[in-house]
């Protein structure tokens, strides 16, 4: 019998609590009785969702998605879940990919799951995930965050984005609630998390911010929120006093991961440090930072943050490139640039394809973007390269936050850059009207290069 990363344990609950909230999206739930019936009409052969092999899951995020994604995991049949906001032409594509690689022989018997990375143009490569590596995260993260039956989790973001998916799985799992928003706005989440009597969101930071900073100015408190889990970027000290003042009581927690690597390291936020190291190993992970030639590095040198755990993924489906996920001595990495302090804990510089190169110095952005943030300043800095002819590249910064704010947050920066090494300030500040981010909310500096470039009246030159 092939191993389930989930379904059984739905099963369970549906025999134990059929009437409890199993997802929420919006006025629509869909309870643990429903679910376990469509699982176990799809694993008999009888739901039109899955398709042989493969199941193409190209739905907006709603019950009806969460519903035949558990159905194709269900009928063991392999399931891709596309994200809705993507133009129609390249889901299109994508499932085109995807029907030519179900149709070849060679597909590991373990995979249940095509994740997708997040590109904003070209066919997003697709590795393979298998029931085993979600179970054993399962087990392992439910323990660590602290997940029970009595928790209802909101993860605000797309459901096709692969931290959400395992959200919505780890919530399955635990036999909790999962709620998610058929379209985000601070608003919705706010309203959600009162009415919905939300106890616990899985976000990325800037998300966070949103909501947080709304909630305050409206007097919309976090009711029931007892835990915060962040993760996709790091969070910086400003961004955790906001979420403080606005969930005083809520336990924090931040984690460094990768779609194809899976859980690498954590931490509870302690007090408000904010940025600084991500935290040490997770639970079952061995984690190292190692040479081009995979050789470990001494305690504080930056190079491939790299692991040995069961969580990774079994390879692409297709798009390798050979610049993302690798295998050295065993070790596996998607080439992001960190370090290892002498506590053990893990540093992120960033990756290495956003690495700007000034004047023969390698310049990390969110090293940059940590020293320049700094507590009491509510607003966000995301620091890119811009093509210069004497320099190779220059490094320039963005700023986000209040209006009112900005005066100070650049002066705070401009203070700030002055004690860093003088290839690493940036040369350029300007304000940004929005946050250059992917769908899934995750900072997304080669936008922001963009917007420069083209003069996009998001990002104006402030100094």
């Amino acid at each position: 019998m092939k191993a389930m990363p989930f379904i059984d344990r739905v099963h369970q609950w549906a025999a134990t609590q059929p009437g409890r909230a199993a997802v929420v999206t919006g006025t629509d739930t869909l309870s643990y009785a429903q679910l376990g019936a469509a699982a176990a009409a799809a694993a008999q052969g009888r739901c039109s969702a899955t398709g042989g092999r493969l199941a193409v899951v190209d739905l907006p995020t709603g019950t009806a998605l969460a519903g035949q994604f558990c159905a194709a995991v269900a009928a063991s049949a392999v399931a891709a879940v596309l994200d809705s906001g993507w133009p129609a032409e390249l889901r299109q594509s994508i499932t085109h990919h995807a029907r030519s690689w179900a149709g070849s022989a060679d597909i590991p018997a373990s995979t249940f799951l095509l994740g997708l990375s997040s590109g904003t143009s070209g066919v997003p490569k697709a590795f393979m995930r298998s029931r085993e590596s979600w179970r054993a995260s399962f087990l392992a993260s439910t323990q660590y965050f602290g997940v029970g039956q009595e928790d209802v989790t909101l993860a605000p973001g797309p459901l096709a984005a692969s931290m959400n998916l395992y959200a919505l799985g780890e919530c399955l799992f635990s036999g909790s609630t999962f709620v998610a928003l058929p379209g985000f706005t601070p608003d919705a989440a706010l309203a959600s998390i009162r009415d919905r009597a939300v106890t616990r969101l899985v976000l990325v930071p800037t998300v966070l911010g949103l909501i947080a900073a709304r909630g305050l100015a409206t007097g919309q408190g976090p009711s029931g929120v007892t835990s915060i889990v962040c993760a996709g970027s790091a969070l910086p000290p400003g961004l955790l006093a906001l979420a403080r003042r606005w969930a005083p009581r809520a336990r924090i927690y931040q984690y460094y991961g990768a779609s194809e690597l899976g859980f690498v390291a954590a931490s509870e936020i302690l007090g408000g440090r904010g940025t600084g190291p991500v935290g040490t190993a997770f639970p079952g992970v061995e984690l190292a930072v190692l040479d081009a030639a995979g050789r470990k590095l001494p305690t504080g040198e930056v190079g491939d943050i790299s692991v040995r755990s069961p969580y990774v993924c079994d390879g692409y489906a297709w798009g390798d490139d050979g610049l993302a996920l690798a295998t050295v001595n065993g070790w596996h990495t998607v080439r992001d640039q960190g370090w290892l302090d002498s506590d053990g804990a893990l540093h992120v510089a960033g990756r290495a394809s956003e690495m700007i190169v000034t004047s023969g110095a390698n310049v990390y952005p969110q090293q940059v973007e940590q020293s320049l943030t700094g507590d009491g300043l509510e607003g966000a800095v995301v620091v890119t390269g811009l093509a210069d002819p004497v320099r190779g590249q220059r490094v320039v910064a963005g700023l986000l936050g209040p209006p009112e704010e900005l005066a100070a947050l650049l002066a705070a920066c401009r203070k700030r850059s002055a004690a860093l090494p003088s290839q690493q300030r940036p040369s350029r500040y300007y304000a940004l009207a929005a946050n250059p981010a992917t769908g899934a909310g995750k900072v997304s500096r080669a936008l922001l290069a963009e917007w420069i470039v083209k003069g996009d009246a998001r990002a104006q030159r402030i100094q």
